[in-house]
């Protein structure tokens, strides 16, 4: 690889995690974190048992969802993520708690190895573009017999569902960018980990939504609040017929994953382990 070439990646990179930067920054990502998955974080925080005194590092953290329960439980913690407008928006929040706010890239984390003795992550990391870069940076970071805990949404689950909608409506991701939701699959987390892990645990579990009225509902908020979603409606401003279409495909899938009450069941996978 020549230098033209490797210098032509990195500024693609670079690119690549600005947009990042700013669909995260877009909407309104801490409604959808207080509002439909609060529960996330204490959920990683107590299948790892963390205990006061141990430092940990919340990867992808964006306000802080596993970073304040962690907090609260008596660890060290640092939050990091990509967005420092999220970032901010944790720091506010969460003055009087033991946690460092700190932007940071998942894929190109700034510890030193072996940094830390918990790592976790809840529907963050699954977003870094280049998946076996921001797992390496997992371990890396995490010292020998250190404990990791990574909530995912899945492939077949509803989020999972909703990207490979969104996928007909958005430009393609640049070469080697591999879809969010393969985090949700045990095989390719299981590839991506390797040997270097041990207890590695794989718990299927759901987030019940119950706040939405009606399919058109949730298009509307996360239209409004979720940056991914935001932005694909975006890219259709001057396109009023896609944007119809937007509207159907996210509404008929909203109404294939309500129950008779209203309530939707939305699929995650927790893995779990230590590093070997």
């Amino acid at each position: 690889m020549t230098s033209q070439t490797v210098a032509a990646t990195l500024d693609e990179d670079a690119a690549l995690k600005q947009k990042h930067r700013t669909m995260w920054a877009a909407g309104h990502y801490d409604r959808v974190a207080d509002e439909i998955i609060p529960m996330l974080g204490d959920r990683v925080v107590s299948t790892l048992g963390i205990i006061p005194g141990e430092r940990v590092l919340d990867v992808a953290a964006g306000t802080g969802n596993a970073a304040v329960p962690a907090a609260r439980a008596g660890a060290r913690v640092v939050a990091s993520d990509l967005t420092p407008e999220l970032l901010d928006l944790g720091r506010t929040r969460h003055p009087g708690l033991d946690i460092e706010w700190t932007v940071a890239d998942a894929e190109a984390l700034p510890w030193p190895e072996a940094s830390y003795d918990v790592v976790v992550s809840t529907v963050g990391v699954m977003f870094a573009p280049h998946h076996q870069a921001a797992a390496d940076e997992l371990l890396r970071v995490l010292r020998p017999g250190g404990r990791f805990g990574l909530a995912s949404w899945t492939p077949e689950g509803f989020v999972g569902r909703l990207f490979a909608t969104m996928k007909e409506f958005v430009p393609p991701p640049p070469a080697g960018v591999q879809p969010p939701p393969l985090w949700g699959d045990e095989a390719h987390v299981r590839a991506l980990l390797g040997d270097r892990v041990e207890a590695l645990e794989h718990r299927r579990a759901y987030v019940d939504v119950d706040v939405f009225a009606g399919p058109g509902d949730f298009r509307t908020y996360f239209r409004d609040n979720y940056g991914p979603t935001l932005v694909a409606y975006r890219g259709l401003a001057d396109q009023p017929a896609r944007t119809a279409e937007l509207d159907a495909a996210l509404d008929g899938l909203a109404a294939e994953f309500r129950d008779a009450s209203g309530r939707m069941r939305w699929e995650y996978v927790l893995v779990s382990g230590r590093r070997r």
